[in-house]
């Protein structure tokens, strides 16, 4: 009987990825990877209301059905059984989307978790304008939402490469963190960066003398295709990575910000609440007087369509953020 290699899950294709075609992708990294670290670590276990096959979960429960629970449409509950989970001294991963997370299931990720600092990871998938199912699920303000909660670690994962080095240091921080989970098929990016994921740190992958990103989530991806179309117009691009929103590395994204160049956020969250306010208020404090360019989703509720049409229309599209620049710098 000869061997044979063990077939790697695939994710549901009904999400739409925001992957460019011909991409390098990775399928489903941040199951693979909680999947991975339970091998070496008994205390993991895997939590989801009736959306594993939507979050990546599905592939974390195929390899380890016996420290698998499904909750199902019970966000509620599935915050509070993991409550109870780490309180008696397990890890445990709860993945549902976005949306429902911050909206529905608030009161208990304060009171039963981030008061008791507990360590809880909850994965929320669809953030940001990620599908195109209209207001629903489209998790525009969860970073606002989430950061005035105390004890509570937010990171806004670039990539498959975030994702995965990210997994395990979620699992050993105290506390309790909230990852933005980019699903599917994932960009795979900033391998091309000299880059590593380090909780609470933002990085500087490019310099550059005109301009100054500084940019969370997938657009960073956005920001790093913006810089090299800038380059096309003589317009010199950094970009400052910053994939923990709380706490905030202030002091490596202001040591940046604080230059005669252009400073421009960019976040797949809405303007309000997110990583625009976040740089702001860390250079308003630093009495910097810096003027910043948001690129962000409007305080508005998005219409439902097509990705590349949905990115095109409210500016996250590496078009519209050339564009926007190069009107900035007049």
């Amino acid at each position: 009987m000869t061997a044979t290699t063990p077939k790697r899950l695939t994710t549901s294709a009904m999400i739409a990825s925001f992957a460019d075609p011909g991409q390098r992708t990775a399928s489903a990294p941040f199951g693979h990877a909680l999947a991975a670290l339970a091998e070496s670590d008994d205390r993991i276990v895997g939590l989801t209301a009736d959306l594993g096959k939507y979050t990546d979960m599905h592939v974390f429960a195929e390899a380890h059905p016996d420290r698998f629970f499904q909750m199902g449409m019970a966000e509620q509950l599935l915050l509070g059984a993991a409550a109870g989970m780490a309180e008696v001294g397990l890890v445990p991963f709860a993945s549902t989307y976005s949306v429902f997370a911050a909206r529905r299931a608030y009161d208990f990720l304060c009171l039963d978790i981030a008061e008791p600092n507990l360590n809880v990871n909850v994965v929320g998938g669809l953030p940001g304008l990620t599908t195109g199912y209209g207001p629903s699920h489209q998790a525009t303000e969860d970073v606002a939402i989430f950061r005035g909660m105390p004890n509570l670690t937010i990171v806004d994962p670039c990539d498959a490469v975030d994702i995965e080095q990210a997994v395990p240091q979620l699992a050993a921080a105290e506390g309790p963190t909230y990852l933005r989970l980019l699903r599917g098929k994932v960009p795979t990016v900033l391998d091309e960066y000299d880059y590593s994921f380090r909780l609470g740190e933002a990085a500087v992958l490019r310099g550059g003398s005109d301009v100054v990103f500084v940019s969370s989530g997938l657009m960073t991806m956005r920001a790093l295709q913006a810089a090299e179309e800038l380059a096309k117009h003589r317009v010199d691009v950094a970009v400052v990575h910053a994939p923990t929103i709380k706490p905030f590395d202030a002091g490596t994204v202001l040591s940046e910000v604080d230059s005669d160049r252009l400073v421009v956020t960019l976040e797949n969250h809405t303007v309000v609440g997110g990583l625009f306010e976040t740089v702001a208020s860390a250079v308003v404090s630093r009495g910097l007087g810096k003027r910043i360019v948001p690129i962000a989703l409007p305080d508005a509720f998005l219409d439902a369509g097509a990705l590349p049409t949905l990115h095109e229309r409210y500016g996250l599209a590496t078009g519209t953020i050339v564009a926007k620049v190069l009107d900035a710098l007049g």
